[in-house]
């Protein structure tokens, strides 16, 4: 049996005329963190919808779990996939009133039966999640009162309620100040030493280096490079990557990047 939560064999993903990625062959393990880097536009939120199984790649095979694909997922699968795969878009949107905990316990859904109501343990599984993501006290808070990063960390709560096996982030770090970046990067931290495994688009390389042990770079011809970050993230590679020369920094067993 594939011990993948996610594999790409030979994955070809276009925007129109435009290849993101050619014949990706990649796998992400129980417990292992990727982030996935590149220059703005060049498909990064794209590809995550692909590997989410909300848009069809143009060629190759993809699964979840052992379960091939076929994109779209069919409605009918979809709260059983919400319980293997979490996805946090780059964009929330609040079209009706509700409360920070309405909002919260939607992340419940997957679990629940058509007809079922949430429980008192769905509901200490939000307000736990609130608790993590530093929102105690907002759960009678209307959802359109929130300041950008209060309305980011809502939707990582949301995804924590949700308990899934795979993350797929797209810039989960959007609104957020540093102290909170850092929070909620330690914090999938934390998931994927319990077994979970993320992957998360993000604009530091610095930040993928030091919370990611492994990375994915699309360089925006279709072509790709995937390994180990302490291998794949360095100065030349990210040159390459960004289109500007970068020199990398080292303090406290850190790997920092900034530009010449």
């Amino acid at each position: 049996m594939n011990s993948a939560l996610l594999e790409a064999r030979r994955l070809d993903v276009d925007i129109g005329s435009h290849r993101i990625c050619r014949a990706l062959d990649w796998r992400v393990e129980a417990g292992e963190s990727w982030a996935i880097l590149g220059r703005n536009g060049v498909g990064k939120s794209t590809l995550l919808a692909t590997l989410a199984g909300f848009l069809a790649p143009h060629g190759g095979h993809l699964s979840i779990a052992d379960l091939a694909l076929p994109n779209p997922i069919p409605g009918a699968d979809l709260r059983a996939m919400a319980r293997i795969r979490g996805y946090l878009s780059q964009h929330q949107f609040d079209p009706f009133a509700s409360t920070v905990m309405e909002t919260v316990l939607v992340g419940r859904h997957p679990h629940l039966g058509r007809w079922d109501w949430e429980s008192a343990a769905d509901r200490r599984i939000a307000e736990a999640a609130l608790t993590e993501l530093d929102l105690d006290g907002f759960a009678e808070r209307e959802v359109q009162t929130l300041s950008g990063g209060e309305r980011q960390r809502l939707a990582v709560a949301q995804l924590l309620t949700q308990e899934p096996r795979l993350y797929l982030l797209d810039e989960p770090l959007t609104h957020l100040d540093l102290s909170h970046q850092v929070a909620v990067m330690e914090m999938f931290a934390r998931r994927a030493a319990h077994g979970a495994a993320i992957v998360a688009v993000l604009h530091d390389p610095g930040f993928a280096a030091r919370y990611c042990g492994r990375a994915l770079l699309l360089f925006g011809d279709g072509k790709w490079l995937a390994g180990p970050a302490a291998e794949v993230i360095n100065a030349t590679n990210l040159t390459r990557l960004y289109g500007h020369p970068l020199r990398e920094l080292c303090a406290d067993g850190h790997r920092w990047f900034v530009p010449c």
